[in-house]
């Protein structure tokens, strides 16, 4: 039976410590406030940022949500990032994905200020990423890997399987976990036969948005599993994982709920965190 990641349980452990290290920057007279710019009435985008607002004010950062139109000019987002680019009090800013069609979200991406991109999403910060020079990181992959840190998890030389290769979770964890010396391979669509790849895997990490996708007959004894995949089947919300015939096999697995999902909006606000602390020269 394998042991279940609380996801959760880590995330409040996290905020408690985040908390103690808001408290000393506002002792000193900084207070983390960063933007959230999202454009349109997707519901699912709306409700995100109502959630990481809870977060931010649970933990003591200051969130400014810009909900904008649905028909928003693109030009006028650009000029809005530019505004909070220059705006010193900013400390960190984000642009909810995806944006209505009128909108190259790259552009948006690409105007923000490195010192400021809490989701790690610029050209600069990708590529930080990938030669192992970065100073901030994407939420989901850095919560992935704060947990399996955690749990005690050794990356060095296992065999890792990432399903899914999308810009915020399936390439920056396949950087990170190349970072940690782990072998890494990455599914996709035009993968011919996932199985090939799954059933010598010791650590497989799905984000793929496929219920059931991982099924017990696809991995190992004893294989890690950390399941990212957001799915809701029949009123449930389930990942990519078939969770009761896959525990018998692992030997550590996350859940869906509770399990990487409150390590996404807790490691947001580290991000926010850290780039406070950077732009105020305070180290460590």
């Amino acid at each position: 039976m394998g042991k279940i990641l609380d996801g959760k349980a880590f995330a409040d452990l996290r905020a408690e410590k985040l908390k103690e290290k808001v408290k000393n920057l506002k002792a000193q007279g900084v207070n983390p406030l960063f933007c959230v710019i999202n454009i349109g009435d997707n519901k699912a985008s709306k409700l995100y940022v109502r959630t990481k607002k809870r977060r931010a004010e649970s933990v003591g950062i200051e969130q400014k949500i810009y909900q904008l139109p649905q028909d928003t000019k693109e030009e006028d987002v650009l000029d809005l990032i530019d505004e909070l680019n220059q705006d010193p009090k900013v400390y960190g800013i984000m642009v909810q994905l995806p944006t209505p069609d009128q909108i190259d979200e790259n552009k948006l991406l690409e105007r923000i200020d490195p010192e400021k991109d809490v989701d790690a999403l610029t050209p600069s910060n990708v590529g930080r990423l990938w030669q192992e020079d970065h100073f901030v990181e994407p939420a989901t992959a850095d919560g992935v890997m704060a947990l399996l840190d955690y749990y005690h998890v050794d990356l060095v030389g296992k065999n890792v399987v990432i399903i899914g290769r999308s810009n915020i979770v399936g390439k920056p964890i396949a950087a990170l976990m190349l970072e940690k010396n782990a072998t890494v391979s990455i599914l996709h669509l035009g993968t011919k036969d996932i199985t090939e790849y799954t059933k010598d895997a010791d650590i497989i990490v799905s984000a793929a948005g496929q219920a059931n996708l991982v099924t017990a007959d696809i991995v190992k004894d004893g294989v890690i599993i950390i399941d990212v995949g957001i799915n809701h089947v029949n009123g449930h919300l389930v990942g990519d994982v078939d969770f009761e015939n896959v525990l018998p096999k692992a030997s550590m697995i996350t859940p869906v709920p509770g399990g990487v999902g409150p390590l996404t909006v807790e490691f947001l606000m580290e991000q926010v965190i850290k780039l406070t602390r950077r732009a105020n020269g305070i180290r460590g």
